[in-house]
Order: structure tokens, then C-alpha cells, then sequence
């Protein structure tokens, strides 16, 4: 019989093959995303040091305040503007995109598009 793996270790794996591959800098910081089932969670790190040097989640009071859910599409887009806000306060305006092994669809296809239109660049 052939087993298989769980979602969530694929995920991880997929999540390790992608860090191989960029990683994140003073000059261009990585947007590092995480999706539970019930919220979403968007880091910039600065990997040369192991910094975070911004963070937003739907779990801080001000972002919970505005939404009616903290798990579906909108959600994941107002957390977008949210990150891309702070960031550009923090005078950070390009980012290296890490989706975090999760597909490029949905969720977190939407909070990227917002953190561009809030004036990010990936």
C-alpha cells in the first residue's frame, strides 16, 4: 500500500526546497507569509542578521477590530495593506516574496496583490 504524506509536511518541504533558493537581505528584506485555519501571519525579515523587522497578524486587536473573519480573502487582503503600511514606514520598499510553501492562489495571492497595490515591490 502506498502511504502518503500529510499536507502540512509537503508544505514544509516545499517551504525548504523555496528557501534554497532566495533569502532575504538588508537592502531587500523577505515577506514571509504563514496561514493557519484561523488566521494569517506576514513577516519582513532580514535574514543576514535574523531580524524581523516588521510583523502584522490577524490576531493583533487593531487588525481583529476591522475584519468580520480573520481566516477568508478579505482577511488576507486588509493584512497586506496592513504589512505594506508598516513597511513603508520603516522605509522598506522592495521585498523577496516568500509564500511559505502554500500555493500561489487564494489567500495568499491576495494579500500580495494588496501589499503591491499598498506600494511594495516584488
Amino acid at each position: 500500500m502506498v502511504s502518503k504524506k500529510s499536507r502540512s509536511e509537503v508544505r514544509v518541504n516545499k517551504h525548504r526546497k523555496l528557501r534554497n533558493r532566495f533569502s532575504g537581505t538588508a537592502e531587500r528584506p523577505r515577506l514571509a507569509v504563514f496561514r493557519s485555519n484561523n488566521h494569517m501571519y506576514a513577516q519582513i525579515i532580514d535574514d543576514t542578521v535574523g531580524n524581523t523587522l516588521v510583523s502584522a497578524s490577524t490576531l493583533q486587536k487593531d487588525v481583529k477590530a476591522e475584519l468580520e473573519k480573520t481566516n477568508n480573502v478579505e482577511a488576507a487582503a486588509y493584512l497586506g495593506t496592513v504589512i505594506a503600511k508598516k513597511a513603508i514606514e520603516k522605509g522598506i520598499t522592495s521585498v523577496v516574496f516568500d509564500r511559505g510553501g502554500f500555493i500561489y492562489h487564494g489567500k495568499i495571492k491576495a494579500l500580495a496583490d494588496a501589499a503591491r497595490e499598498a506600494g511594495l515591490n516584488f
